[in-house]
């Protein structure tokens, strides 16, 4: 059986010059294409247009308005951090409805990889830091309410902890956030997880590491998830233009094989989706989310 890969070239859009690299969704899936170990062993799934009604779990009416009649005040725009356009709020869309399929095959296949999504900055009624809409959430609210998933578990690795979506799932007790992040970043207002882990400027691999190998185990077998959303930010990288760890592409592929590894022993189905990664050379986050995508595939087709 193949490893469907949601995907849409509709992910890329030019927003000019931007330290948010869009055109890494399309340079990745051209390395997937090449490698001859996988190609053969994945396929690319079109994903559907998130429904309103799936939006209207997370996001407020009000703020779902402004996005479609390009109602958003100049602040609203700062706060965002993008250029609004139309093109941008159908990709947010879209992204939600990728993250969605992506759960979805998870709880068929155990794995779902969404090459895009993690978009975790979004609040209910407004966008933050590159993120539009809260496809992490948009999912996970599904999966409860819709699916019959009684618990899911998100576990953020991106560079920045994730804000929105811990203030989104304060009060659920159906869903348990946890980041681990770089404390002295954005956001510089962090609404707490379930549990948080603010590593200091500069933070290595092994340090890393064994706050996942000290948390993650605990938090899935206390918690018991009947899916886990894993957030799979490239931006702990050391070369990461707007990060600070220290994190080398070894030790992040590490990171991925032990995220992926504890979800195959405990037998919980898993969605990936990639976020963040900014590195200065656009080539390392192409390859340290490449990297993320080939594991996955490995650990549970190998």
């Amino acid at each position: 059986m193949k490893n469907k890969i949601v995907y849409s070239e509709r992910y890329y859009v030019d927003i000019g010059a931007h330290v948010f690299p869009s055109a890494k969704y399309r340079l990745i899936k051209k390395m997937l294409l090449k490698d001859l170990k996988i190609v053969n062993r994945i396929s690319f799934i079109e994903p559907a247009t998130a429904e309103e009604r799936d939006l209207l779990r997370v996001h407020t009416s009000e703020y779902l308005d402004k996005l479609q009649y390009g109602k958003l005040s100049q602040e609203e725009i700062l706060t965002l951090e993008l250029p609004y356009t139309r093109e941008l709020v159908d990709s947010a869309v879209l992204s939600c409805g990728g993250t969605i399929l992506a759960a979805d095959i998870a709880l068929e296949e155990k794995l779902g990889i969404h090459l895009g999504g993690g978009f975790h900055h979004a609040f209910p009624d407004h966008g933050e830091g590159f993120c539009i809409l809260n496809d992490i959430a948009v999912a996970a609210k599904k999966a409860v309410e819709r699916k019959n998933v009684e618990k899911v578990l998100i576990i953020d690795c991106d560079l920045h902890q994730g804000n929105g979506t811990a203030a989104i799932f304060a009060d659920d007790e159906a869903v348990f956030t946890f980041s681990i992040h770089q404390e002295n970043n954005y956001p510089f207002y962090k609404p707490k997880s379930n549990l948080d882990i603010g590593l200091h400027d500069r933070a290595k691999d092994r340090e890393y590491l064994e706050c996942l190998e000290r948390h993650v185990p605990k938090i899935i077998s206390d918690f018991r998830p009947k899916l886990i959303i894993y957030v799979a930010g490239a931006d702990p990288y050391e070369h990461d233009q707007i990060g600070n760890l220290a994190m080398t592409k070894e030790g992040l592929g590490k990171r991925d094989l032990y995220i992926y590894t504890q979800a195959r022993n405990f037998q919980v189905p898993i969605a990936v989706v990639l976020a963040g990664g900014y590195a200065l050379k656009q080539e390392d986050t192409v390859e340290i989310q490449f990297n993320t995508i080939r594991t996955a595939i490995d650990v549970f087709n190998g």
